[in-house]
């Protein structure tokens, strides 16, 4: 008795495409500044100092790194200060940004995001993929589906084989 098998893989021919938001990951090095170091007595900025600070730093340390600017302490910190901050890192690191570590990922994905052509997704069924060996900021599913929904037919989450409907277009 001859048995024959044929196995149609009908992920490969369901005509959906599968989006990894791990493509729009940036490997740099992720780097916390927290400017309570330059405070005083741990309570306020005094402006000469901070400037010599910003003068006398070696800012080339933070080439090509993602820098995310922070306060943790309980302070007094003008604004300029982070502006100053920004000015001096930006020449040499990658992204930097006003906020904690999760704010840095949520901004570069958005960034990394901005630069897709939505209109190749056109009419497409779209799954973004689930998991994977990146965490990826809840941000960046958030950013995609706004950016996808109003071009595409389907959106889903997950892998092909197990996926969970977010957004289908009404014909």
């Amino acid at each position: 008795m001859e048995i024959q098998e044929n196995f149609v893989n009908k992920v490969a021919n369901s005509g959906l495409i599968t989006l990894n938001l791990e493509d729009y990951y940036h490997p740099g090095e992720r780097v916390l500044y927290d400017i309570k170091d330059n405070l005083f007595h741990g309570l306020m900025l005094r402006e000469k100092d901070f400037r010599e600070f910003i003068k006398s730093h070696d800012w080339s340390q933070y080439e090509g790194k993602n820098v995310a600017i922070i306060c943790s302490a309980d302070a007094i910190v003008p604004t300029w200060a982070y502006m100053l901050l920004a000015n001096k890192l930006k020449p040499f690191a990658n992204e930097v940004v006003f906020g904690g570590l999760d704010t840095l990922e949520a901004v570069m994905f958005s960034k990394a995001l901005s630069k897709i052509n939505t209109e190749s997704f056109l009419n497409e069924r779209v799954v973004v993929k689930g998991c994977g060996d990146i965490d990826i900021p809840v941000a960046a599913y958030v950013e995609i589906t706004n950016l996808l929904t109003p071009v595409v037919k389907s959106i889903m989450f997950g892998e092909p084989c197990s996926t969970v409907p977010v957004y289908k277009r009404k014909d």
